[in-house]
């Protein structure tokens, strides 16, 4: 009896561990999101919710949904925040996770709505580049339509966690002397608690029932 209750419980674990792929594996997220959903993130700062829409931005909301399922935003840093402008955020403290995603860029989205204060866009380095990182705006910010970042969700509870988010490093490097993006894909998470202990960080994300 024991060893069939074993071997039971083995065969569940290897379904279930075939079942999750690892987040070292971007192309194997591909799960359409709901049209709308809500995710939750806990942060050092308290927890708040964004609520997605997936007629906003279709690729956004996908790319969004998976990684926000598979955990890929657990304890990552909020290693941009520019006091009243914006707080970003998106970057594995894994150096091996971090650099699985640099390449898997998603196409971008038409260009709806706006970056209006308490909404959230992928961050972009020119057309077709978003990949993981992303941030919330802390003020109107119709500069970032120009630069077309899509806005697929929007903060609905909580907007004063995001407004108390630490902002003492400014921006990063060389612009500012907060963190140097290269040495974040590089070091992860080591670097970030060494050198800028007080960011504040995504303790748990997760899909809302």
């Amino acid at each position: 009896m024991i060893e069939r209750v074993t071997a039971a419980a083995l065969l569940s674990l290897a379904s279930l561990t075939a079942a999750k792929p690892p987040l070292t594996a971007p192309a194997r997220f591909t799960e359409r999101a709901p049209e709308a959903f809500r995710a939750k993130l806990d942060t050092t700062k308290g927890a708040f919710v964004i609520e997605v829409r997936r007629a906003w931005a279709p690729r956004g909301a996908d790319r969004f949904y998976n990684l926000v399922k598979a955990g890929f935003y657990d304890d990552s840093r909020f290693f941009r925040v520019l006091d009243g402008v914006i707080a970003q955020v998106g970057m594995s403290g894994s150096p091996e996770i971090q650099s699985a995603w640099e390449a898997a860029r998603i196409s971008d989205d038409p260009m709806q709505g706006s970056n209006k204060r308490g909404f959230v866009s992928f961050a972009t380095a020119g057309p077709d580049t978003r990949t993981t990182q992303f941030f919330i705006n802390l003020r109107d910010n119709p500069a970032f339509d120009r630069e077309r970042s899509v806005p697929f969700g929007h903060v609905t509870s909580h907007m004063d966690v995001v407004d108390t988010l630490y902002s003492g490093y400014g921006d990063g490097a060389p612009r500012g002397r907060g963190p140097h993006q290269s040495l974040i894909r590089t070091k992860g998470n080591a670097y970030l608690q060494e050198d800028f202990p007080k960011l504040d960080y995504i303790k748990k994300a997760t899909i809302e029932k």
